[in-house]
Order: structure tokens, then sequence, then C-alpha cells
């Protein structure tokens, strides 16, 4: 009956397709605000390209603060890519008739283990594999046979953390939008739609920070300074 309510549900109820489908369009969305604001690129800019530009430097500006500039401007791509697709992903589910994608918890693990692997893999890339696995011991040697372990979970527990912080708290939005829209179904709630919004960029927020500070303590080491 949900798929009803859905401007895709012709395509049918199983919920990994609507799944892609609506996945497929927070990417479209992403590439095409990107596209619209590359097309005409003035020295002043304005429109599109003056909301991206002080996006970009809004992205900077956090990933210098959580980590440095050198690396705040070497992964932008990748902290700049998962801000914008996620908060897509997000604000397409306020929208009645589509679903985000980020209320199901498929999407937000692979987006969570897409940062576990990088960054694991830019660590071992910065620091050389026997350094970078030397770090889970701990500083102190006779505490590692206690520390690797603990080590080895904290950072599989990361990979929970994304994941289910994003999925938890947009599928509660959602539930939160559906009552509003039982109960006042005539009646725009702009109060609640404004929420929900903030809400799609706070979330997209605190995914794009913490990819910023994993890779900060993979490549530096300096996880324990965080």
């Amino acid at each position: 009956m949900e798929n009803l309510w859905l401007f895709t549900g012709f395509l049918g109820h199983n919920p990994y397709v609507q799944l892609i489908v609506h996945t497929i369009i927070a990417a479209f969305l992403s590439v095409l605000v990107a596209k619209m604001a590359t097309r005409k690129l003035q020295i002043v800019p304005s429109g599109c390209q003056n909301v991206m530009e002080a996006t970009v430097s809004g992205i900077l500006y956090i990933g210098k603060d959580v980590a440095n500039e050198e690396i705040a401007r070497k992964y932008l791509v990748l902290a700049g890519s998962l801000a914008i697709f996620i908060f897509m992903a997000n604000f397409i589910g306020i929208i009645p008739g589509f679903e985000a994608p980020s209320g199901n918890v498929n999407f937000t693990l692979t987006l969570a283990l897409i940062v576990f692997i990088y960054y694991h893999f830019e660590g071992i890339r910065a620091q050389g594999l026997g350094h970078y696995i030397a770090h889970f011991a701990g500083p102190v040697k006779w505490l590692a046979p206690l520390m690797f372990p603990v080590e080895i979970l904290s950072h599989f527990s990361r990979i929970i953390s994304l994941a289910f912080r994003l999925f938890g708290n947009i599928k509660g939005d959602d539930l939160f939008l559906a009552v509003l829209l039982m109960l006042a179904p005539w009646v725009f709630p702009l109060a609640g739609f404004a929420l929900l919004t903030f809400s799609a960029f706070l979330q997209a927020f605190v995914f794009m920070v913490l990819t910023y500070v994993y890779l900060y303590g993979a490549v530096t080491g300096q996880e324990e300074a965080l």
C-alpha cells in the first residue's frame, strides 16, 4: 500500500527497486546541480554557482577545522560529493511522492563501507602497511595484546555508527512527515518541512565531518588526539 503514495509506485512493490530508483534520482539531482553551477562560470558568481561556491568553501572550512588544510583540499572531492549526494538523498524524501534512499539501511551501509575501506587504504598508502597496523597496538607495548582487539572493534564500530546514525535519523524523519501529512493533509505544514530540511542538511554535514575525521586519523596516525 505504501508504494501507492510514490510517483514510482508503478514500478512495483519491491523495496529494492524503489531504493535503486530513488538513489538514481538523488545522484541525478547531485550531478544536475553541479552541472548548473559550472555551466557558465563567472568571476562574480550568481545563482547556482554562488550557492555551490559557498557550499564548497564551507566544506573546506570544516575540513580545515577538523583536520588540516592539506587533507581538507586533498579529500574535498570525496567529502564534498558525499555531503551533496547524501543531502539530495535526504531531501527528496521530504517531497511527497518520493522516498529518501537514506532511509534504507542498505544505502547507508554502502556509504559507510566506502568510507571505511577508503580511509584504511589511504592510511596504508600514507604510512605503510607495517606502521599503519602497528598503531593499532597503542603506544605501550605491553598493552598491545589488549589494545589491538579493542582498536579493531573500535574501527568496525564506525561502520555501524555511520550507517545507523544516518539511517535512524532519516527513517525517523520519514515517519514524522507521514504523521504530519495524516494529521493535516490539506494544510501545508511549513514548520515541519523546515525542520526536516534542516535535518537533511545536518545529517549530510555529520557524515561529511566524520569522513574527514577518519581520514585525518588514518593518514596522520593521530586518532587519539581527535
